[in-house]
Formats: C-alpha cells, structure tokens, sequence
C-alpha cells in the first residue's frame, strides 16, 4: 500500500498537468508525494482522450448508508477531501438523480483549490426541482440530463435523450456529453448510476474508497444487474492501493487505460510547468 501526500507542491503539480499538460513523472518529490502523483496524474491527464472515472465510499462491509439512508459520515476526512481532488481534476460530475434528491449534494470544490466542474444530474423523467442545490449558480456549468419535454430554469443546460424502459443508455449520455466539450468525467453517484457505467465497460476507471467503520445494514455500494455465476468470470482490473490516512482508496483500471495511464506524456511540458 502507498501512503499519499498532497503537499501544496505536488497539487500545483496536478493542476499544471491539468491546465497546462505539464509532466508529473519527474521532479524532486518524496516517496509519499510520488504516490500522490500516481494516483491523481491519470485523472489529471488531458492527452489520452475522454476519461470516465467513478468514485465510491463505503464501509469496511462494503454499505455506502444506513438502513435510514444516512450517508454524511461514511468517508473519513481524508476521504472526503480524495473526493473534492478529483472534482477539481475534471471537467464534470454525474450523479443520479436519486442520489440528487435524497443526499441534496453540492458538487463543488471546497477542500481544496480548484475550479468547481460542471454538475451533471441524470433525470430521465423531470424530478429534480429546480431549486435543488446542486442546480444553484456557483460559476460552473449545471447540466440536466433527461428524456421528457421540460423547461429548465435560465442557465440551466439540458442534454435531451431517448429513454428505454425508464433508463437512459451510458453511452448516449457519454457521446452528449463529450460533444457539450465534457470529457474528463467523474461519476459519483449512487451505486446503481456507478454500476451502469460500469457494466456497460464505460469506465476507464474505478475508485472504491473505503473507511474504517461497519454499519452492518443499509444499501451496498456496487450491485451489477447481470451479477457473476463464477469467479472466473469476475471484473479483474489492474488495481493498486493507497493509503490516505483515514481511508484506503483501491485505485482500479480497465482496458487500455491500465497499460498507459502512468505513461510518459505524449508531449512535453509548457515552459510554465517545470520538471
């Protein structure tokens, strides 16, 4: 396991790989901080293409709330601020519009620096009010996704899609939002939008975070609609295993985003970002 250090040098580090496609791969950094890169640098990276990363918390039994549905306090404090440093790294997040009603999340960026990414709800049917908090100005883009004829409030962006059974397809959703100019993505939540990403082979990346607690009843984080019959037959990715002090992130990758994700860029850095 990796212990990480964001250190001041190594965040302005990832926002320069961020902004101006520096390097993160060398330069003088302590083992802690290194480690640091190695699991935000790939998130960080504008010159592989689209990236669709999730994100999920849960407990040492593997429950993301309580059986009353409370959530607040599953990840750490370390956790948390994991969470605000990937949202600071893309160009958006995507939440379910469950997780939007019951959870009433922000999305923005406010334990670290860093620009707020466009919030994007996935509500296929209108549910969302638009007074919803996630849909309150913060300077970033706010996005609905959704399948009926609805208005949404000024400044509101809405990605019109074909729902199928009640369900918009990932990949639609995907292509629509990397044609609005999105296409560094974070899915965040809840399980059953992290799961559909997942089994329909959308993410180059998965991060389960885990903390310290047994909650003992309550939803599961990850429950695929198409579950395995044998092990054999079990999702493998390349994983590695950081420690953040109060959680322990399984950082896990897929298809070719595992072979070149910690790849020497495919450009050198800009004069500004110094190696």
């Amino acid at each position: 396991m990796h212990a990480i250090d964001v250190t001041p040098k190594v965040w302005d580090r990832l926002q320069s790989v961020r902004r101006d496609g520096a390097c993160f791969c060398c330069g003088q950094f302590t083992t802690a901080e290194r480690a640091a890169l190695q699991i935000y640098g790939p998130v960080a990276r504008r010159d592989l293409g689209p990236l669709t990363i999730a994100q999920i918390g849960q407990s040492l039994d593997g429950r993301v709330a309580t059986a009353s549905g409370d959530a607040r306090d599953v990840s750490g404090p370390e956790g948390l601020a994991h969470l605000h440093r990937l949202r600071a790294l893309v160009d958006g997040v995507i939440i379910g519009v469950k997780t939007a009603l019951h959870d009433n999340p922000r999305l923005t960026v406010r334990l670290c620096s860093g620009d707020n990414p466009a919030r994007i709800v996935i509500d296929p049917r209108g549910r969302l009010p638009d007074d919803a908090p996630v849909l309150k100005p913060c300077g970033a883009r706010r996005i609905i996704i959704q399948a009926v004829d609805r208005e949404r409030s000024a400044g509101v962006e809405v990605l019109r899609l074909t729902a199928a059974n009640g369900r918009l397809d990932p990949q639609q959703i995907l292509t629509g939002l990397h044609g609005m100019g999105l296409n560094s993505l974070l899915v965040e939540g809840g399980g059953l939008t992290i799961t559909g990403f997942l089994e329909a082979g959308l993410l180059d990346r998965l991060q389960v975070s885990i903390a310290p607690l047994i909650i003992g009843a309550g939803p599961q984080g990850l429950t695929t609609m198409t579950p395995v019959q044998t092990l054999s037959q079990a999702l493998r990715p390349e994983t590695r295993v950081f420690g953040l002090g109060s959680d322990i992130v399984f950082d896990c990758a897929f298809g070719d985003m595992a072979v070149s994700a910690n790849t020497p860029m495919h450009r050198p850095p800009l004069v500004s970002a110094a190696c």
